[in-house]
């Protein structure tokens, strides 16, 4: 989900919800702690350099019981936050403290915000031997047999 997508959809709720992947939801006291932009600057495991850029959004609870994040009010972080994101439309991704810290993509069902579970993937694929069958001898994409590290 982008920011544009995200105040689009504040636009038209009345509270502000966000659930996690098995379906239960954030404690509606929740806080918005920070947002930002992270920027990824590595070379993958066929030397290739990539450059990524995400909005980060870190999402917190504390035993303030009484507070609610408004979608106006979220709105308004946002609007503030123009000094760090500028006018560019980032894909987000939003960090919630569990037993670590948790990084999640983020899509809207129509009535809650979702996060939604992000997994790791070898970009280098063509200069990989990779297979699915456990049974058959796998070439790692970093072994020093072939070359690509």
């Amino acid at each position: 989900m982008k920011i544009s997508e995200v105040k689009s959809v504040l636009e038209t709720l009345d509270a502000v919800n966000f659930k996690l992947p098995d379906g239960s939801t954030l404690p509606p006291h929740f806080h918005i702690t920070e947002i930002g932009l992270i920027t990824k600057h590595f070379i993958d495991c066929g030397g290739t350099e990539r450059k990524e850029t995400l909005a980060n959004f870190q999402l917190w609870e504390a035993g303030d019981y009484d507070h609610r994040l408004a979608p106006k009010k979220f709105l308004h972080i946002l609007d503030l936050c123009k000094k760090v994101l500028g006018d560019d439309d980032y894909e987000i991704e939003v960090e919630y403290q569990q037993n670590t810290i948790g990084k999640f993509g983020l899509k809207f069902d129509g009535t809650d915000f979702i996060l939604t579970n992000k997994q790791t993937a070898c970009l280098a694929q063509d200069a990989c031997v990779i297979t699915d069958k456990p049974t058959q001898e796998k070439s790692s994409c970093c072994s020093p047999a072939n070359g690509c590290c």
